[in-house]
C-alpha cells in the first residue's frame, strides 16, 4: 500500500497542544495548497463546498491502542477506534471544512484543526442527499 501526499496544510497551528480537538471549536481558518501534479482534480469545486479532507497526521504516535477521550479521566480509557485521536496505528486524519475561497492550487477553508505541513491524503465532497451524488 502507497499514500502520496497530494498537498500540504499551512495553518497558524503549529503544535499539537494548540490545536482544538475538533475544527469547530475554535480552529482558525487555513489554507490547503496542493501539488501542481493534481491541480485539475480542484476543478468544480467553489467558496460555500463541504468537504471531507483526508490528511496523514505525521506527528502521531502509530503505537497506541487504548486512549482516554478528550483527556477527560472521568470517561476512563476506551480502545481508540471509538475515538477522534490522532494517535493511531494508521493517522488519517478525516476533517470536515467549508471553502471559504478558491485560488488557483489553494483552497481556504474553515474548521481544520490540523497543524501545519501536514500531508493532505486526498479530498472528497461531503454528500448529504441521493441527488448531491
Amino acid at each position: 500500500m502507497e499514500l502520496l501526499p497530494i498537498g500540504l496544510v499551512e495553518s497558524e497551528l503549529k503544535g499539537r497542544d494548540e490545536a482544538p480537538k475538533q475544527g469547530d471549536e475554535g480552529a482558525p481558518d487555513a489554507w490547503l495548497h496542493f501539488s501542481d501534479a493534481v491541480v485539475e482534480g480542484l476543478e468544480g469545486i467553489a467558496a460555500g463546498d463541504e468537504l471531507l479532507i483526508l490528511t496523514w497526521l505525521d506527528r502521531a504516535a502509530r503505537d497506541v491502542l487504548r486512549v482516554v477521550p478528550r483527556g477527560d479521566a472521568t470517561r476512563g480509557e476506551q480502545g481508540v477506534f471509538n475515538t477522534r485521536s490522532p494517535d493511531r496505528p494508521n493517522p488519517i486524519g478525516l476533517h470536515r471544512v467549508t471553502v471559504l475561497e478558491v485560488a488557483d492550487a489553494r483552497l481556504r477553508v474553515r474548521n481544520l484543526e490540523a497543524l501545519d505541513g501536514t500531508p493532505i491524503v486526498d479530498v472528497k465532497p461531503l454528500l448529504r442527499s441521493i441527488e448531491e451524488r
